[in-house]
């Protein structure tokens, strides 16, 4: 019993209040009355004077509002956390807070809030007048930090209880004794500090025989397809622009494959293909608006949000978060989001206020040294920006002299290319709410080569961010290039049209490339690519020949795949000959960008009826083509969304609320032919949700039964497969 007595003592020290039961392993004999039993807590509960003929309460109850047992028969034992979402069981022998405003938690869940001086309920933003206390304690004589009974074991017989503690004078107490709350700690000059990485590849050991066997299946991870315009053309004929369509798919069947041959672990629940295919684990850094205007209902659902990320994270995936406001900081090192990785993350974000100004440039800043800084690296990184405002620190247009704000000022060095180094991640930035700008965001997206969504609905928060994740988790193919190459002599390239995809010709004209960069798994691409086609004497003509340069970032190998040559036949009439339907679709698609971005042109320019009508012009050609009177799904889904934008641009206030960053997010998800959220886009009953592959769906899945709390969804709740860990030393 001595060892208990010395942390009721420690307890008593800070005004805490314990509950001492005697038990069977104390030195002291067993009491066998009841006043004996009631002597210890009796002395040191603070409830009101016990009735020694009625039996000892099973939970202490110092005041209406404080810490409870969770095999307590409250109700709230059954409910959800709020802040870690998960639920508090009766059995768990967690200890559980519920406030005045009748809501509860985890104590140790709500105490990371409280231990930084908020007294406000996450939930209803209620203010406190009782709170829980967690943390070290201090002792106040000889300055020494004591540890906190909230930090003991939660089956342990003490539990503690507090009764309107105030809070520790920030500067008298923490910085006499020199601590420094968790989240407010001082930032390394280089972010060097992240966690280890916890897998091995086992590639070095395979004979030569294996190595080329793999090396056949990892080409197969990539598949080429290419589609002339027309199959046939008089040979007497000349073309300045015959097209040719490149379609490109990354294969995760054939990645799922590899994978199993590396002898990779599987899981045998009941997942879809795409959670049970072992995936590269991800270096994933958030940096999260919190200036004022995210005050209240958009912070919940942005803590909500970042909860769903934390709990969807494998063991070997890792996170960092950076929080701006007026300036910027990092809450936490890239960590594993492992069982305690987790708890961590979910306790910072929980303890962000809303506060300040906007500095985007510094949130990025943070975010990009993060990435740089790795002394471990991931195979896939990439970089998550949420804002509801303007920067108003880095971009003022009122305060410069220049016409338009730069833009570019926003990204550090390293993301824009101007310091022409190799480094280069993406930046999904998202436009939160009506009154961000939009303008900023798609050029921050743009120049990192990420994407822009327009969360125009507050409420889709977590389901754009699932999408964006499901993506980012599912990498089966990196570093493309795709080369193309004129067979005949007489052919030379004409154009290439790649959307935002950086590409270009060589001096020559015979051959040309395309840097595409990232493929999520089952995730394709289309370019299409027009040649001179001369007269001819023969029978054929081969057009062209595809190269696909890449790596395997499961392996880190670089694997090559070759098409076949693409031929057509040159009789001396063409009868009978049909436009092909896979290269009307992707014309449709590319005329559909250009009339968006000339609207946006007009619009930006003040002549709202010009913009209009581009989009009135395009919808009448696309009613008109092979493809859409087959009712193809793209066509259909690119009507609505010509229709939608047309609807946003009925005046300038709507346009400017809106508008802008509708048609910015749809040109984002075009350019780059990847699935972005805007408006509706994550309803499934919506059209305009194009370029999502499965690994998107099912996140969006597992987002959606969330919010509804289905019993399907929380099962859904759990990490996709990432690496096989090694097993922990013993």
């Amino acid at each position: 019993m001595g060892s208990k007595w010395k942390k009721a003592k420690v307890a008593l020290g800070m005004n805490l209040c314990m509950l001492v039961p005697s038990t069977l392993d104390d030195d002291s004999p067993l009491p066998t009355v009841a006043s004996e039993r009631l002597s210890h807590a009796a002395l040191l509960s603070p409830a009101a004077n016990w009735d020694m003929d009625s039996s000892r309460p099973t939970t202490p109850v110092p005041s209406l509002y404080g810490l409870k047992l969770s095999k307590s028969s409250s109700k709230s034992s059954k409910k959800t956390c709020s802040i870690c979402l998960t639920r508090m069981k009766q059995e768990s022998g967690h200890a559980i807070f519920t406030a005045e405003c009748t809501h509860s938690f985890h104590f140790h869940c709500i105490a990371s809030n409280v231990k930084h001086g908020n007294q406000i309920c996450p939930v209803c933003r209620a203010k406190w007048k009782d709170i829980p206390f967690s943390g070290p304690s201090l002792d106040r004589i000889a300055c020494r930090v004591s540890p906190s009974p909230t930090n003991w074991s939660q089956n342990d017989v003490f539990m503690a209880v507090v009764h309107r503690l105030p809070l520790p004078h920030p500067r008298r107490d923490l910085n006499r004794c020199n601590i420094v709350p968790l989240y407010q700690a001082p930032e390394p000059v280089v972010y060097d500090d992240d966690e280890s990485l916890n897998y091995q590849l086992a590639f070095s050991d395979r004979s030569p025989c294996s190595k080329n066997n793999e090396d056949n299946v990892a080409v197969k991870a990539m598949e080429i397809k290419m589609y002339p315009e027309v199959l046939a053309a008089p040979r007497f004929n000349t073309y300045s622009n015959f097209t040719v369509l490149v379609h490109l798919e990354a294969n995760a069947a054939a990645a799922a494959s590899a994978a199993k041959r590396e002898n990779f672990s599987r899981n045998q629940s009941s997942f879809t293909q795409i959670s049970q295919t072992p995936r590269t684990p991800v270096d994933l850094v958030t940096v999260l608006d919190i200036s004022g205007s995210m005050a209240g209902t958009k912070l919940a659902l942005l803590k909500r949000a970042m909860g769903f990320v934390i709990q969807n994270l494998g063991s070997n995936d890792r996170l960092s978060v950076i929080a701006f406001s007026s300036t910027a900081r990092r809450l936490f090192p890239l960590c594993r989001m492992t069982d305690s990785g987790r708890q961590q993350a979910l306790q910072a974000v929980n303890s962000l206020v809303a506060n300040g100004g906007t500095n985007i440039a510094e949130g990025l800043r943070k975010g990009a040294k993060i990435v740089e800084d790795r002394k471990e690296k991931n195979p896939v990184a990439s970089i998550i920006l949420l804002s509801d405002g303007q920067d108003n620190y880095t971009v003022n247009g009122s305060g410069s002299d220049q016409p338009q704000p730069n833009y570019q000022l926003l990204l550090p060095t390293s993301i824009s290319g101007r310091d022409n180094s190799s480094f280069q991640v993406p930046v999904h930035a998202f436009g939160f709410g009506t009154d961000h700008d939009a303008l900023s965001m798609h050029s921050i997206s743009e120049a990192s080569g990420g994407t822009f969504s327009f969360i125009e609905t507050e409420s889709v928060l977590q389901d754009a961010f699932a999408q964006c994740i499901g993506g980012l988790l599912s990498v089966i193919v990196q570093e493309l290039q795709v080369g193309i190459e004129c067979i005949d002599q007489d052919l030379c390239l004409v154009s290439i049209k790649a959307g935002s995809y950086p590409s270009r010709t060589m001096a020559t004209g015979r051959e040309g490339f395309i840097d595409v960069g990232d493929l999520y798994a089952d995730e394709e691409r289309d370019f299409l690519v027009s040649v001179n086609l001369p007269a001819t004497s023969g029978n054929e003509t081969s057009l062209i020949k595809v190269k696909c340069f890449y790596k395997d970032p499961l392996t880190q190998e670089t694997a090559t795949l070759e098409s076949e040559e693409v031929k057509i036949g040159r009789p001396e009439i063409a009868v009978g000959v049909e436009m092909s339907f896979e290269v009307d679709r992707q014309r449709n698609r590319l005329q559909a960008a250009e009339a968006m971005a000339q609207a946006r042109i007009a619009a930006e320019q003040g002549n709202l009826t010009g913009a209009v009508s581009f989009l009135e012009n395009c919808r009448k050609m696309l009613s008109g083509t092979v493809s859409a009177k087959s009712h193809d799904r793209l066509c259909v889904a690119l009507d609505a969304e010509l229709k939608e934008m047309q609807e946003r641009m009925v005046s300038r206030h709507v346009y400017e609320a809106s508008g802008r960053a509708y048609i910015l997010s749809g040109l984002s998800s075009h350019s780059w032919q990847r699935a972005t959220a805007r408006g509706d886009s994550t309803d499934r009953s919506s059209l305009v949700h194009a370029y999502q592959t499965p690994s998107m769906a099912e996140m969006l899945t597992r987002s959606q039964a969330m919010s509804l709390g289905s019993s399907s969804g929380q099962k859904l709740l759990q990490p996709l497969l990432s690496y096989r860990s090694q097993p922990s030393p013993r």
